[in-house]
Formats: structure tokens, C-alpha cells, sequence
């Protein structure tokens, strides 16, 4: 189902019906009284543990942070599991140790030699990183319409980015990685293909959920895509290991690829042949490419997911922006879709039961996109009258 941004407003704040508070302004946020986790957490002064050998040591086992009330319906628990506690702040940064430490381990990637991947931004920084810990050269393809704070940031680690023209989508940087790889023998990552990517989340991800709940039943666990790989490893590890836990897979409605029922043509790599036809430009950065990857099909090959979500357009936004406003977690417009898909889950769900949904990265990451369109670095009327309630240090506004 589409929805047009005009109505968007009446749709989520419906989609927060059932809420006990929805959300809630400011100034009677004193009238909500937070309750204190069962779960145990380390003690503010006790330090993190033995200095870390290098920053790879500080990719994983990120917090998992409870919702109020103002966000989660009442009589169930949402807890977000935010990815972007992680050294360069995402999910992606558990991607870039695996695969750079299973090709170190199998040979497949030598001293000195050149690092190249395709990516939406996350990907790339994440690889950027690694390879500027361990001394790699690091070249990243990247489409033109993703975020430019993301090119910035792969430059500040090292990398060289080659934009790739829009009309060419996640398939065309996908086919220059693989051009530049072949043309200068550098070493490429296959994030969309490799096992190393969902393996890593089967034994990292999936078990921190779990180990982290310890006796707590975990009755759903919510995530998007968009190499799959956190889907296939940590929905493989919770099925194998709680199998009574339902997942709950989301993916753009504009972009319903998995929905659509038809498979990815591949070449004999198992990269894309081809642009998926049910793919349509949607703004959930780092989500569904126009084509379903590998490491994605296999997983859905083993029917891990029990239900399927789409998220209607403009949703995931006013979560991103709500979960800033109302829990002061500032994730990007993949973490609002997920956590979109888990309020609406909760809502149909049981009394009492407990939900856990994907927090991928962080919102800085999204400066330049709808995230953040509403959102002006000068002063609004609101804050000028603040500034002018006493005589000292007022900036005007300059007449254009």
C-alpha cells in the first residue's frame, strides 16, 4: 500500500493508537517516571575493560536500550538494539571485520593489495576503517544519490570514492567494483555474496540478543535488509536457538522486491545480472537495493522470517525523527522503518510480550537527506522569541 506525504501525519500518528501515551510534549514529560532495566548493566565509573589492542577489538556487543511508553504500546516491552554503539556507528562495521578477517585468514586478500567494494555509504566506512587500521589501500564505489556526509567520511578514512551515475542504481556501482577489481587485480569484498557476512552475525549478533535477555522470552525480533546479512545470521542463530521467536522482516513499500514473488537473475558470482523490476527509488538509505542479494536469498531460502512488512513511504522518517524526540535515540531513517515495523507489531501482539528491533546506524549519518529536510540550522521564531527575552547577545535575523 502507497501513501502520499500529505496524509503520512494522519498515518503514523494512527500507527501509535493503542500507545499509552503516544507522544508526548515536553513539558509533561515529569509526569513519566522511568523504570529501571532487570537487566544487568555495568556500573558508571567501572570502565569499559582492558585497553583495546586496536579499534576492530571494539566492533559488537552493542547496548540494547528499553522504549517508553511514549513509543511502545502498552503492555508490551520494545527494546531497541542499537547498532550504531559500534566504532564507525553502524551494523556495517561487523560486516567489514568478517569479511576483511576471512580473507586474511583463506589467503584471499594479500599484504598491500587494494580493497575494493560497492556500497550505500555504511558498507564503505565500515571497510574504510578496517582497511586504515591494517594498512589496505581502500577504493569504494558508491551511487550518486546517497548521502555526501557518507563520501566525506570514507575520505576522512583513507578511501578513494567513485560516484557512479544514478540512472545506474546499487547494480551499476556494483558492476564498477567488479570492473575495477578484475582491470587492477584488487581484492573485492562481496558483501552481497559472501557467507562470511551473515556467519559473523550468526555468531556475534544473534547470540548478543540472547545472552543479553538471558531469561527474558524474546517473542519477536524485528529487522529490515540490506545485504541480509543480519537477517540470515542473526535470524538463523534466534530460530536455532529460540525457536518459538517469530522475525519480522520489513522492506520499503515502494520497493516490495521480496513481496513481488521474483527472483534475482545472477551471475555465476552471484552478483546481480540485472535490476529488479518490483524496485522503485525509496528513501531508506542502506535498505533494499534493486536487487535481492545473495547472502538475502539464502536465508529466505530457509523461511526464516515469519511475517513480511512493508513500510509505507514517509514512515520510517517520522519514526527516526520520534525516536529522537522522545527516547533521545538519534538513529537513521533504516533504524525509524524498523522500529515503524516493531510498534505495529506490538500492537497486534499478545500482552506482555517482548520485541526486539534492528537500530542499524546513527542519524548523523543523514544530515543531507529527508531526515533531516525540516530540520534548519538558523533560528525559528520560537527560539528567536527565547533569545530576545533577555537584552544581552541577540542575533537577528539578517534581511535577505
Amino acid at each position: 500500500m502507497r501513501f502520499s506525504a500529505l496524509n503520512i501525519a494522519a498515518l503514523f500518528a494512527a500507527s501509535l493508537a493503542g500507545s499509552a501515551s503516544a507522544f508526548v510534549a515536553p513539558s509533561s514529560a515529569a509526569a513519566i517516571r522511568s523504570k529501571s532495566t532487570t537487566l544487568p548493566v555495568k556500573t558508571r565509573g567501572e570502565g569499559y575493560g582492558p585497553p583495546l589492542e586496536n579499534i576492530s577489538e571494539a566492533v559488537g556487543n552493542t547496548p540494547m536500550v528499553k522504549l517508553s511508553d511514549r513509543i511502545c504500546p502498552a503492555g508490551r516491552t520494545i527494546y531497541a538494539k542499537c547498532e550504531y554503539f559500534n566504532p564507525l556507528s553502524s551494523v556495517k562495521d561487523r560486516l567489514a571485520l568478517a569479511i576483511i578477517e576471512a580473507a586474511e585468514k583463506d589467503g584471499s586478500l594479500k599484504p598491500g593489495q587494494t580493497v575494493v567494494e560497492a556500497t550505500s555509504g555504511n558498507t564503505g566506512i565500515a571497510v574504510a576503517m578496517m582497511c586504515a587500521q591494517r594498512g589496505y589501500p581502500c577504493v569504494i564505489t558508491m551511487a550518486e544519490p546517497f548521502s555526501v556526509e557518507r563520501r566525506k567520511l570514507m575520505r576522512m578514512l583513507g578511501a578513494k570514492v567513485i560516484v557512479t551515475p544514478k540512472a545506474g542504481k546499487g547494480t551499476g556501482m556494483v558492476e564498477k567494483a567488479a570492473e575495477l577489481a578484475e582491470k587492477h587485480g584488487w581484492f573485492l569484498c562481496h558483501q552481497f555474496e559472501t557467507d562470511a557476512n551473515w556467519k559473523f552475525h550468526y555468531e556475534t549478533t544473534g547470540p548478543e540478543i540472547l545472552n543479553d535477555l538471558k531469561d527474558t522470552k524474546l517473542d519477536y525480533w524485528v529487522t529490515g535488509y540490506g545485504t541480509g546479512g543480519t537477517f540470515h545470521g542473526a535470524g538463523k542463530y534466534i530460530k536455532d536457538t529460540s525457536p518459538d521467536t517469530k522475525i519480522i522482516l520489513a522492506e520499503p513499500g515502494a520497493a516490495n522486491l521480496i513481496g513481488s514473488g521474483i527472483k534475482t537473475e545472477r551471475k555465476a558470482d552471484g552478483s546481480p545480472a540485472s535490476s529488479h523490476p518490483a524496485f522503485a527509488a525509496h528513501p531508506i538509505q542502506g535498505w533494499t537495493p534493486d536487487f535481492i542479494p545473495l547472502v538475502l536469498e539464502k536465508g529466505l531460502d530457509q523461511t526464516l522470517q515469519d511475517e513480511m512488512v512493508e513500510i509505507p513511504d514517509g514512515a520510517a522518517v517520522a519514526m527516526s525523527q520520534a525516536l529522537a524526540r522522545n527516547e533521545g535515540l538519534l538513529t537513521g531513517i533504516s533504524g525509524g522503518a524498523t522500529m515503524w515495523a516493531a510498534v505495529e507489531t506490538a500492537k497486534k501482539a499478545p500482552e506482555g510480550s517482548v520485541l526486539v528491533a534492528m537500530l542499524p546506524d546513527t542519524g548523523e549519518r543523514y544530515l543531507s537527506t529527508p531526515l533531516f529536510a525540516s530540520i534548519n540550522a538558523d533560528m525559528n521564531e520560537d527560539e528567536l522569541e527565547i533569545a530576545r527575552s533577555t537584552p544581552s547577545f541577540i542575533l537577528e535575523p539578517v534581511e535577505a
